[in-house]
Parts: C-alpha cells; sequence; structure tokens
C-alpha cells in the first residue's frame, strides 16, 4: 500500500527515519564495557516514547531488563501494541513503561540512563536541567553511565527546512524560530508522500538549543564527578559518519552531532 498523509502512522514514519536503536544501544554498551570491564544489565530510556530502545535493548541479553518512563499515555500505549508485541512474552515482560514525569523517577537503579533525540532540550531553565539531572544521578548505581545526544552548529541556528528522501515518504526537519537571545527554538517534523499529500507538523518541538559547554556544566553542577563528548566523525563529503570518539576540541562546523557522558 503506498503510503498517503490519511494511510500513514507517524509514529512508524518517525522511528524508520529517526530512530536508530542498534546504534544507540551498540554506542552506550562499548562506553560502559571499556570504563567497567562488564556489560550493563539494567537500563533506562526517558523520554522514551514509543520504546523501541528498550524493545532493542532487551533482545540482546536474556538478563537485560529496560525501564521506559514518558509523560504521554497514548504513546506508550502505540509502543506496546507495534513495538513490545513484536516481542516473545519472555523478552516483553524484561520491559517495564511507566507513565510518569522524568523528574519524579530515582527507582529502580539502572547501569545506564538514556535521554536521546535531544529530549531534554525541553528544559528551558538551567536551574530545570539540574534538577532532570540530580534526579538521573540518584537513579544511577554507583557504576553507571549517563548519554545523553546533542546536535549543534551555526546551521542549527538558522530557520531552514531540510529535506531526507526514504522509501515510500520524505522527512522534513523544519526548523521554524530561533531565538538568539535566550536559544530558544521551534521545530517541526513533517512528513510529504508521492501524492503530493503532507502529513504537517506531525511532531513539534519547543526546546532550547543547549550546547555542549552549557550540558556539561549542568551535569557538573548537578553532582556528576566528570563528563565526556564524543563528536561525530564525517565523510569525504563532509556529512556524518556514525563513528564517534571521543574529543576535547572539534571543528566548528555548520551543522554536527555529539554524545555526552555523564559520570557518577
Amino acid at each position: 500500500m503506498k503510503l498517503t498523509a490519511k494511510t500513514a502512522d507517524k509514529h512508524v514514519l518517525y522511528q524508520k527515519s529517526v530512530q536508530s536503536p542498534e546504534a544507540e544501544v551498540d554506542f552506550f554498551t562499548r562506553i560502559y564495557k571499556k570504563r567497567y570491564g562488564k556489560l550493563p544489565t539494567r537500563f533506562r530510556e526517558d523520554f522514551c516514547g514509543t520504546a523501541l530502545i528498550s524493545c532493542d535493548w532487551v533482545r540482546r541479553k536474556k538478563d537485560n531488563h529496560a525501564y521506559g518512563v514518558d509523560l504521554h499515555q497514548p504513546t506508550l500505549d502505540w509502543g506496546r501494541r507495534h513495538n513490545l508485541s513484536r516481542l516473545t512474552e519472555s523478552v516483553r515482560e524484561r520491559v517495564h513503561l511507566v507513565q510518569d514525569n522524568v523528574l519524579h523517577v530515582t527507582e529502580p537503579k539502572v547501569h545506564v540512563v538514556g535521554a536521546f533525540n535531544f529530549s531534554y532540550f525541553i528544559f528551558k531553565e538551567l536551574r530545570e536541567l539540574e534538577a532532570y539531572f540530580k534526579t538521573v544521578r540518584r537513579s544511577l548505581a554507583p557504576e553507571g553511565l549517563f548519554v545523553l545526544d546533542a546536535y549543534g552548529g551555526y546551521e542549527a541556528q538558522q530557520e531552514m527546512e531540510e529535506e531526507t528522501t526514504h522509501n515510500g515518504f520524505t522527512y522534513v526537519w523544519d526548523q521554524a524560530k530561533y531565538n538568539p537571545i535566550n536559544d530558544h527554538t521551534v521545530c517541526h517534523i513533517h512528513f510529504k508522500f508521492p501524492d503530493g499529500s503532507m502529513l504537517k507538523r506531525a511532531f513539534t518541538y519547543d526546546w532550547r538549543l543547549w550546547t555542549l559547554g552549557g550540558i556539561q556544566d549542568a551535569l557538573i553542577g548537578a553532582g556528576f564527578g566528570a563528563t565526556e563528548v564524543y563528536w561525530e566523525g564525517s565523510d569525504k563529503d563532509g556529512d556524518g559518519n556514525g563513528v564517534y570518539r571521543k574529543c576535547k576540541k572539534a571543528e566548528n562546523t555548520p551543522g554536527w552531532n555529539a554524545y555526552i557522558i555523564g559520570l557518577p
């Protein structure tokens, strides 16, 4: 069936065009093992949405448990119907979805907390961001890891649209507003289809575009002992190559992606 604005499911399109659960899990598993010499087993996915990363996590090993936290019950329900339902019963039982504010959840203690797809940018004030980071710090086991992603570069401050073609649809990232006084930004995701129809503003984000320096300062202010930045490399065309290496200096490119690690 050909996709149109009427027939398409926005969550399916989002998972296909935005998320890379295998890459996320591979990354933080590698970092955790390198630091602690063993594999983590308890992972919490904050702002988990459809819990796609949590599902990938529990598939990896039979002793892996995932805890997905999100405020939006309808999205959690969608994840149960479409993602958790694809797991066998014994695997599905190791995914624990919680409808709650990430500022309120500190139990059980986990080895890794992840906040991906820039979801924590929803906290626009420093005190709010530090409050969230303090909650995560209390959630971690002694040998723990907090993993966040971030994007930036001077193109991130421009009002612009970027299109990416996928099988059966086009993903549109729309940077609709940016205020240089306070770094507040409004972005939308639209989806276009071959029949000319469009799923406009399928997702909208009202964020603060945090800098890597600001994020790291907030982590230290929240009680983390140290931070690390893993910068994405580029291919011969200058596009991101999906390879992240720990860096202390980086080139001020038009656009970049990075992971930030908070260490207890």
